[in-house]
């Protein structure tokens, strides 16, 4: 899918930028960081723009009026959660993931 495709290249860019950082000058050591930290601002909007557009998409069903219905409400209020947990496991499993990594690159040092 889209989205690991997503996550694996953002992993391998990460994971270069660190394994590359300790072979810099502080230049571009800050320069590599505000590069990572651009791409994880940018994923956390695709992330925030990813939930805006799915939930709406499946709750809001007409335009009748300013305010959303009380289950439309409850609808972008489950589906928000959902997302977020959802959101949280991927990030949690790509953390274990990265260690894992991390650990069999030590061991192969």
């Amino acid at each position: 899918s889209r989205a690991s495709s997503a996550g694996h290249e953002l992993r391998s860019t990460m994971q270069s930028f660190m394994g590359s950082l300790d072979e810099t000058d502080e230049a571009q050591r800050a320069a590599m960081m505000a590069k990572l930290e651009e791409m994880q601002m940018k994923d956390t909007l695709r992330m925030f723009n990813s939930l805006v557009e799915r939930c709406f998409s499946e709750c809001v069903n007409g335009f009748r009026s300013k305010t959303l219905t009380g289950p439309e409400d409850k609808c972008i209020t489950t589906c928000a959660q959902k997302f977020l947990k959802h959101s949280g496991r991927v990030g949690q499993r790509f953390g274990e993931l990265s260690a894992m990594d991390q650990q069999r690159a030590q061991g192969q040092s």
